[in-house]
């Protein structure tokens, strides 16, 4: 009876002591790896949550940018890490993009990282100069297939997102359109605007101006409801082409191997920090969505655009530059 009483007085205060341990360590500032210049999406989102998570999770949250390498950088960084917690990677749709692009990155990329949450989402929208004679994504497709090699479609350059937007484009509904890298966003919007080429698939951020302004004509979105934006802009499934369904995606992942425990907490926190009024107002400004999802399905989202987007560089033969 002795023993037992000294057994279950163990047990008891195992389990307090195992309740009352932090999931972090109290205080100990929790970096995030940004693996782009500041200014970009990416880095203002990785700040609005930076600054509204920090007091839920007790711990000053530090935004680290480290370039190079297209994100490369970043990437290895953030994958070396030890698995605590206390470091972190800004993930977005470039980072699945590159799985399948660059053979030779020093990670296994379906393997080096746990996600914690996707923060926010944005479609894509098709774009075209106005002085091209298709009002409908239908009428855009019949002139491309009636002129096939003639029509141009920008890009911001080799293996960007929107370079294979444009390829997942012509796979998918069977039309020749030339491909013309640029070397950034800029360029090829200047360029569409004096029909050097001809259209053009991007975020919504990226061309509403232009839209809003006339020197564009916007055909579709590519998210799987009309965008608040621009709604009067068909979806790409009420184009006809659902194939087309395309969101840029930033999230947060954590290194593999990172307990549960502290997955679940970061993901608590960062969700109720996106959840805030003043932090949805800042994502609105930028022209996003809040998505907050479970680190299941920030998983299988990451997974599932691995999958994707290798499909479609294997079909076209990208290669790196």
């Amino acid at each position: 009876m002795q023993f037992n009483r000294i057994r279950r007085a163990v047990l008891v205060a195992g389990v307090a002591t195992l309740l009352s341990t932090p999931v972090l360590a109290q205080n100990k500032p929790i970096t995030i790896i940004v693996p782009y210049a500041p200014g970009g999406s990416a880095d203002l989102v990785t700040r609005v949550i930076a600054q509204f998570a920090a007091p839920g999770v007790g711990a000053p949250l530090i935004v680290d940018n480290r370039t190079g390498g297209g994100g490369v950088v970043g990437w290895g960084a953030a994958a070396r890490a030890v698995p605590d917690g206390n470091t972190l990677l800004t993930v977005e749709l470039s980072y699945a993009i590159a799985a399948g692009l660059i053979p030779t990155l020093p990670f296994d990329p379906l393997k080096a990282f746990t996600q914690v949450t996707t923060a926010v989402k944005v479609p894509h929208v098709l774009v075209v100069n106005p002085a091209v004679p298709a009002k409908t994504v239908q009428e855009f497709i019949a002139l491309a297939k009636a002129q096939p090699g003639k029509l141009n479609y920008g890009s911001g350059g080799n293996g960007t997102n929107t370079h294979l937007a444009g390829e997942l484009f012509k796979s998918t509904t069977g039309t020749n359109i030339v491909h013309v890298p640029y070397k950034g966003a800029g360029a090829v919007l200047t360029d569409l605007m004096g029909n050097q080429v001809q259209a053009l698939i991007t975020s919504v951020p990226t061309a509403l101006p232009h839209i809003k302004s006339g020197k564009l004509r916007a055909l579709m979105v590519t998210g799987s409801e009309r965008n608040a934006m621009l709604p009067d802009v068909p979806t790409a499934k009420e184009a006809g082409i659902p194939k087309m369904d395309i969101d840029y995606w930033i999230g947060i992942g954590a290194p593999a191997g990172t307990p549960p425990a502290v997955i679940d907490k970061l993901n608590k926190e960062f969700n109720a920090a996106l959840a805030q009024p003043d932090a949805k107002k800042k994502i609105a400004e930028m022209g996003l969505t809040v998505v907050a999802n479970t680190p299941a399905q920030a998983n299988q989202l990451v997974a599932s655009e691995i999958q994707r987007w290798s499909a479609v560089i294997k079909q076209a033969g990208i290669k790196a530059d």
